[in-house]
């Protein structure tokens, strides 16, 4: 079957290498695959009948660290993409024990063999650029133009193989837009169990592929139906039928379905998109019945959320720079934000407490809170005051870097390095959030000597108070406001 693809050159002289020294060479999977759909793949594969040691005999720098034959071949190219292109051995798998890893690779001289062995016919078909041709063994060519994931051979024994083979086929649901087929949908339903048995790690992988598409609340749903979004985070399913208050159009589920797509919709960032789906995820373990009310509260849900975040991340292995920032977006995103009530001190205190380098993201989530709820209105009035306000405070110190005195100049003055001056320091920029134009030379070395004099105990007392104060403004008069609106 004649097809003329379009293939960078570096792929080309690859294959063109190999076929000189007398084996063949055809790229596979994912990139014919989206070579057929007009994407541009982010891999290059090629398959071969030659031997490891024979790709590297034939190419100047390789390197070879694996069991299953692939061999990196690293190239001149200014494309990432192209600067390391994998060849591998055409090969036979052995029987699945663990449902991760074959017990046994075997290379074969047959492309046939190689190709029966992939997860799904639109990932089996290959490529030879050198005439052209393309071998689509298994209808992965009319799977392409009918939209359709469905398994290569019977659906049950493919998932039995490599159980995250179920999630990969959402994410590419997703990714791509397609639908599953029937029965492989129905081998996912039975198979969903060996989900379990997936490293944290290759399941967090596959999950960040799917919030980083642009059909996340498609391929969650989807996920839910057929029985895997248990082992993937199974607190989410907690919130199905779990009805809200009434500023609310959905249960708590749908909710954060519909949060994390709007994140997905205006191309939020990976950490936007995890806030949007876990940032209520606490609720229903808060919701309580409110006579006076007679409607659900769910009083510090934030909290709840941001701990069961923290806990959801680590368990999926994600890096701690991204759990300590998400569970800080999510224990955060409750901030008041009435401009007609809310003080420059308590947005200072907000931005000094998840950042200025993440107060844009706490915004956004916000926005993807609201549009969750049924709201039409990204961007309501009173948001964009308060916007205006961070812009505004934005220019005021908001951390302890940002004092116009330092430990250096403390020990100057005659403290000794000790906690003692990470208390007075944060008791100093309590009251610069409260007032910016305490923040001079002058002040700060006056209070300082002030704050030198107490005795440890109470200096510990107003140093910690400072670290630990929260953003949202304890006013009494505000906390009535956050019950009229139904802010809990």
């Amino acid at each position: 079957m004649k097809s003329e693809l379009s293939v960078p050159k570096e792929i080309l002289d690859c294959c063109a290498a190999l076929r000189n020294a007398g084996f063949e060479a055809y790229l596979v999977g994912g990139c014919v695959r989206d070579l057929l759909i007009g994407r541009e793949p982010k891999d290059w594969d090629i398959t071969t009948n030659a031997k490891p040691d024979q790709i590297q005999g034939l190419f100047d720098e390789t390197f070879y660290e694996n069991d299953y034959g692939t061999v990196g071949v690293v190239t001149q190219s200014e494309n990432p993409r192209l600067k390391v292109i994998e060849i591998t051995p055409y090969r036979i798998e052995g029987k699945y024990s663990n449902a991760r890893h074959p017990d046994e690779v075997k290379f074969s001289d047959n492309l046939s063999e190689d190709l029966k062995r992939r997860d799904f016919t639109i990932n089996a078909i290959a490529y030879d650029p050198s005439t052209a041709t393309l071998v689509d063994e298994h209808g992965g060519r009319g799977d392409i133009a009918a939209k359709r994931i469905q398994t290569v051979g019977e659906a049950k024994q493919r998932f039995e193989e490599d159980a995250l083979r179920m999630l990969r086929a959402v994410r590419l649901s997703a990714e791509l837009d397609f639908m599953l087929d029937t029965k492989t949908a129905e081998g996912i339903t039975v198979q969903a169990g060996q989900l379990e048995k997936i490293s944290r790690e290759r399941v967090r992988d596959e999950l960040v592929r799917i919030l980083l598409s642009d059909k996340p609340m498609q391929a969650l749903y989807v996920a839910q139906k057929l029985g895997i979004l248990k082992y993937v985070i199974p607190e989410l399913e907690e919130g199905i039928g779990c009805a809200q208050n009434q500023a609310h159009s959905y249960d708590v589920f749908e909710h954060l379905m519909r949060a994390l797509q709007h994140a997905a919709d205006k191309e939020w960032s990976l950490d936007v998109r995890l806030a949007a789906l876990l940032h209520d995820i606490g609720k229903p373990r808060t919701r309580l019945w409110s006579e006076e009310k007679k409607d659900w509260t769910f009083h510090g849900h934030d909290v709840v959320s941001a701990k069961m975040t923290k806990k959801i991340l680590s368990d999926l292995k994600f890096p701690k720079e991204t759990i300590d920032k998400v569970s800080t977006l999510v224990r955060t995103h409750m901030f008041f934000s009435d401009p007609d009530v809310v003080t420059l001190s308590a947005v200072r205190r907000v931005i000094a407490r998840v950042g200025k380098e993440n107060i844009n993201d706490l915004v956004n989530l916000r926005v993807c809170d609201r549009i969750g709820t049924g709201r039409p209105k990204e961007h309501p009035f009173r948001l964009r005051k308060y916007m205006s306000m961070i812009e505004e405070a934005m220019r005021d110190p908001i951390s302890v870097s940002m004092l116009k005195i330092d430990g250096s100049k403390l020990v100057e003055m005659g403290e000794k390095p000790s906690p003692r001056i990470g208390w007075i320091l944060h008791t100093l920029l309590e009251e610069v959030l409260d007032d910016p134009t305490k923040n001079t030379e002058e002040y700060m070395q006056k209070r300082a000597q002030e704050l030198m004099a107490l005795p440890e105990n109470q200096l510990k007392e107003l140093g910690e108070a400072g670290k630990e104060r929260k953003g949202e403004e304890d006013d009494a008069a505000v906390q009535e406001l956050r019950k009229k609106h139904h802010v809990s």
